[in-house]
């Protein structure tokens, strides 16, 4: 027994000890110091696991999984929305960010939702169908394929996230920062396909996209990709999307009359297309120019340029990567995939 301790002050200290107070509180119940308190707990209980440090948790293990159930469930999109529902639930009174603190010691952590294309139930049986027709095509079947698609090119900040490498508390430098201007400052409208052996010919939209335009495209841009790759037609599968234009009647009647497929497509399935990537990886050249473009002319110019300049293990490893877009199709069960 520590010196100048009566028999029931040590009684005292062991009993709250035993009821689980923490040696701080003990002590200033007991009006002892935290050494003495720590002494007597070492002798007489030591088998007791000591407490962690800090104060005890406003939420039970049991809320604490509520919580997580929650938010990766969809049912709250949101920390402070959690927040409410157990308020309102359980009358539990937290802030957020002890919600937030529940998310991250749980393994979670926050994350840019990312904007993907709305899916029906139908899309979802589509693309689940389109997946399970082609999970066993090997690369060299993607090999045949054809790929098309239309985008926007912006004169200013061609779309792509960008990123530049500052100094905290210094001013932003010209080459830190996307210089635009009021409206935009315009966009151009491209047509464009690609194959495994190289990129296809591209053209520029000067108006909207009519039945009557796609076809003349069809018949000059496509038919000028297959003639300069010496593709066998008998072999050949053209993919393009579902766009209204694409499924006129005046359309199909020309790809029915043609010897190459055309490979039914799933709508709302950009992430299955490796144009998209190929776009994206055009618009990233385009915004390393040190800078923009002083027209349309100009930007239609660089566009042809750094199209023609993407090389040859760009096209080749995005197409080598369909296997693995269908594989993920099949896992995330016709929905969303990373890509």
């Amino acid at each position: 027994m520590p010196k100048k301790l009566s028999q029931d002050k040590y009684d005292e200290i062991v009993s709250y000890l035993k009821n689980g107070l923490s040696i701080r509180n003990v002590a200033l119940k007991c009006s002892v110091g935290k050494s003495t308190v720590s002494q007597i707990r070492t002798k007489e209980l030591y088998n007791i696991p000591t407490l962690p440090p800090g104060r005890l948790s406003k939420l039970s293990p049991q809320c604490k999984r509520l919580c997580i159930r929650n938010i990766t469930s969809g049912k709250a999109k949101t920390a402070k929305e959690v927040q409410k529902q157990l308020e309102k639930d359980l009358n539990i009174v937290v802030s957020s960010n002890t919600i937030c603190n529940t998310f991250k010691k749980a393994g979670l952590g926050a994350v840019k939702r990312p904007t993907k294309p709305k899916l029906s139930l139908k899309n979802v049986k589509a693309r689940l169908q389109f997946a399970e027709h082609h999970k066993y095509w090997t690369v060299d079947d993607w090999k045949k394929i054809i790929w098309s698609d239309e985008t926007k090119i912006n004169r200013f900040s061609s779309d792509g996230c960008n990123w530049a490498w500052k100094f905290d508390n210094t001013n932003l430098q010209p080459h830190q920062v996307n210089q635009v201007v009021k409206y935009g400052g315009g966009n151009i409208k491209v047509w464009g396909c690609m194959t495994y052996y190289g990129v296809g010919y591209m053209c520029q939209i000067h108006q909207n996209l009519t039945k009557e335009l796609y076809l003349q495209i069809l018949n000059d841009e496509l038919a000028s990709t297959i003639s300069y790759y010496d593709m066998d037609e008998s072999e050949l599968i053209f993919q393009h999307d579902n766009d209204p234009k694409h499924s006129a009647k005046v359309v199909q009647n020309w790809l029915n009359s043609q010897k190459f497929q055309t490979l039914d497509w799933p709508a709302q399935s950009p992430d299955l297309n490796p144009i998209e990537h190929l776009w994206a990886i055009l618009k990233r050249k385009l915004n390393g120019y040190d800078e923009p473009p002083k027209g349309m002319i100009e930007l239609w110019k660089r566009v042809e340029e750094t199209w023609e300049s993407i090389g040859a293990e760009v096209y080749k490893n995005l197409i080598k990567s369909m296997p693995r877009r269908i594989d993920a199709v099949l896992k995330a069960k016709g929905y969303w995939t990373k890509y």
